[in-house]
Order: C-alpha cells, then sequence, then structure tokens
C-alpha cells in the first residue's frame, strides 16, 4: 500500500492551487477577499464587483496587486 503524502509537510505547495481548482470556487467571495479587492478597485482607479466567485475574486486581486505593486 502506497503511503499518501501529508500537504501539511509541504504547506507551501498547497496553497498554490489554481482558483479554477478550488472545490468552493464557485461560492461567493469571501467578507476579506471583498474588503481587499474593494481596496485595491480605489487603489486602482477601476471598478469594484460585488458578484464575483471565490476564485474569480482571486484571480482579480491577482490583476489589481500587480497594477498596484501591492502584494509583491
Amino acid at each position: 500500500m502506497t503511503e499518501q503524502p501529508n500537504p501539511k509537510d509541504h504547506p507551501t505547495g498547497n496553497a498554490e492551487k489554481d482558483p479554477d481548482d478550488w472545490t468552493t470556487g464557485g461560492e461567493a467571495m469571501t467578507g476579506a477577499q471583498a474588503s481587499y479587492l474593494k481596496t485595491l478597485s480605489e487603489e486602482a482607479g477601476e471598478a469594484f464587483d460585488d458578484t464575483l466567485t471565490k476564485a474569480d475574486a482571486s484571480k482579480r486581486i491577482d490583476e489589481l496587486q500587480a497594477k498596484t505593486g501591492r502584494g509583491q
């Protein structure tokens, strides 16, 4: 029997999962995501979309972080 790797042994690898592969990615974004996304949107001078899913919000956060220089 092959032993399964423990995800806690490589926590950063587990954190790098593509948002498109998240099992809860289709759910509404979290309050923390919405708050941060609103801040980033204001800093970037772009509209805030409060209808994004968790996965889409994550991608948008990445885009706006790149645009604003935050999160680098």
